[in-house]
């Protein structure tokens, strides 16, 4: 059984995002579209490792010509480095632009195989298979692809959708607890800025342990899903609404990139950046309960004891960030739970003060 979400983009075309536990069957009906008998599996180490005759199984039914590519786990294999030799084997395998590229693994996988199939012969089929909590509930969808610079994250890069996004949780059953809790991150995220009870259906889930059974998260990632598809279908190209999906990224950047991709996970980044951010929305008026994200905090083992700038530094840093226009830095706040909104930041003063407060919290 599984659900099937439709992504409307005005752009790009539409495409389906298909939920479920075991999607093998609908994988292979799916691949029957092509006339291609080549493809690209860009495949995440762990999941080569552990799951490769599950995904290789029915892309060979369709495809007798199947190159498989490893790629490396972490965020530091989001480089350009690694962006060229992926194209190297693209290009140097013969693909034609009707050759399918299918990005199997978590976010970075997903972003470099997007981008990959963004500028390859400047477009190949693309067709996500997430394997991480984080991946189905976000990065899989939308159509953001890129790579990291050393000044930021995420800062070369292009808009690309895929032709389907296949959600299985059949892979969720070897991720690692850290990698749940990153995805819960994204999850916390569509709770406060969009549908607060999700808050209180994830602490079910967590609650003595984290429920690593990936069928008790169906009904949660089909709702996270939703949300994203929602908005990314009003604001294809984030010139409006779509930047609310970047609610404490703003501050995880930062983290992410002054522990050079290696420190903090995307989800522990994100996590503390939320925090920041909803103690900047209380600065100017709101009155949100921190304990929404708090009461999560004994899932994250990490602390912030190696940011050794001070505030200010800090807020100099976030004007690195893409969603800074004509100088002024744009954050993602919260008047209530629910109710996000764009701020453009004259006085850094409350900006300062919420990077003091996050670094106590997380010392």
């Amino acid at each position: 059984m599984f659900d099937t979400l439709q992504v409307n983009t005005s752009t790009a075309g539409d495409y389906s995002y298909f939920v479920g536990n075991d999607l093998r069957n609908d994988i292979s009906e799916f691949t029957k579209r092509y006339a291609s008998k080549k493809a690209f599996a860009l495949v995440d180490a762990f999941v080569l490792k552990h799951h490769r005759s599950y995904f290789e199984e029915p892309l060979r039914e369709q495809f007798t010509d199947l190159k498989i590519f490893e790629i490396p786990r972490g965020e530091q294999a989001k480089s350009a480095d690694v962006y060229l030799k992926l194209l190297d084997h693209v290009l140097g395998n013969n693909a034609d632009r009707s050759t399918p590229v299918f990005a199997i693994g978590g976010g970075v996988t997903g972003d470099l195989s997007g981008f990959v199939a963004a500028t390859a012969l400047r477009g190949l089929p693309l067709i996500h298979i997430p394997t991480t909590l984080l991946a189905m509930v976000d990065s899989s969808i939308g159509g953001k692809t890129g790579v990291n610079h050393k000044t930021g994250k995420n800062l070369i890069g292009s808009f690309y959708q895929p032709e389907a996004v296949f959600a299985d949780v059949s892979y969720l059953r070897t991720l690692p607890e850290k990698e749940w809790v990153n995805g819960m991150s994204e999850i916390l995220k569509y709770g406060m800025i969009h549908s607060p009870d999700i808050i209180g259906q994830l602490k079910e889930l967590t609650d003595s342990e984290i429920d690593m059974d990936g069928n008790s998260w169906l009904d949660l990632i089909r709702q996270s899903a939703q949300i994203k598809i929602d908005v990314v279908s009003e604001d294809v190209l984030e010139a409006g609404k779509r930047a609310f999906l970047n609610f404490g990224h703003t501050y995880g950047h930062v983290l992410e990139n002054l522990g050079n991709y290696s420190t903090y996970s995307h989800g522990e980044a994100v996590y503390a950046g939320m925090v920041g951010a909803t103690y900047a929305s209380n600065k100017l008026g709101s009155q949100i309960d921190l304990s929404n994200l708090l009461q999560f905090r004994s899932l994250y083992d990490f602390d912030l004891h190696g940011i050794t700038q001070k505030p200010a530094q800090l807020v100099d840093l976030m004007m690195r960030d893409k969603k800074v226009k004509d100088g002024t830095l744009r954050l993602v706040l919260l008047k209530d739970l629910g109710e996000p909104y764009l701020y453009r930041v004259a006085e850094k003063t409350f900006v300062e003060d919420s990077w003091q407060q996050t670094l106590k919290i997380f010392y």
